[in-house]
């Protein structure tokens, strides 16, 4: 019996080496691919908030992203505050009022704020220049695909630049406090989803090799 028990442990070790093996295998190929694929554009959130800590962690995750020779040429602002979105919100609707420029917002049956029912935002700003767009786009994707690793929804907002180019939305532009030369891009609508929508096709024609 004393001589099978080193026998024994070896093959346990061994077998508990090969588990760890498949497990970290397994999720290698389940990781970022995965979460690729599981990311979606919310447009419904939950009235649950968005603990501060994750969204401090998402924007740290996005400025981990690179940037043109390392120049980190972006900024991000976090507004969590449901008196600043709702503020925000009837300020816009009242200056638009009667334009047709929020009936796309208004025809949500579940309205809540301009900014795609989000309880929480992350704005982002660069300045001009050549690869700016290249570099906030990197910062935005790392943000959304860190999101679902939190299960959290996220959506972008290209509108805020119409939204925030009306004078009435002037003062909370300011409170954003960004940098002198640095304009506002986009923002990211941050939530707990209360949606789940199907991926939409994606047409695998515009992948080509070149020969």
């Amino acid at each position: 019996m004393k001589r099978l028990l080193p026998i024994t442990l070896c093959c346990l070790a061994t077998a508990l080496a090969l588990v760890a093996v498949i497990i970290t295998d397994s999720q290698r190929k389940g990781g970022v691919a995965e979460i690729i694929e599981q990311r979606r554009s919310i447009r419904a959130y939950k009235e649950t908030p968005v603990e501060r800590e994750k969204l401090q962690r998402l924007a740290e995750l996005g400025v981990a992203a690179p940037s043109a020779m390392n120049r980190q040429e972006w900024e991000i602002r976090i507004v969590d505050s449901k008196e600043w979105i709702d503020s925000a919100t009837k300020a816009y609707l009242a200056a638009v009022e009667g334009t047709g420029k929020a009936d796309y917002m208004l025809r949500d049956p579940n309205f809540k704020n301009i900014f795609r029912n989000a309880p929480a935002l992350i704005f982002v700003a660069a300045p001009e220049g050549e690869f700016a767009g290249v570099n906030i786009g990197l910062l935005g994707e790392n943000i959304m695909l860190a999101a679902v690793e939190m299960e959290l929804g996220t959506c972008c907002l290209g509108s805020v630049q119409g939204i925030f180019a009306e004078p009435a939305l002037a003062d909370h532009l300011k409170s954003l406090g960004f940098s002198e030369g640095y304009r506002l891009s986009y923002a990211l609508a941050v939530g707990y989803p209360d949606e789940q929508p199907e991926a939409k096709p994606r047409d695998l024609s515009k992948i080509k090799f070149v020969e």
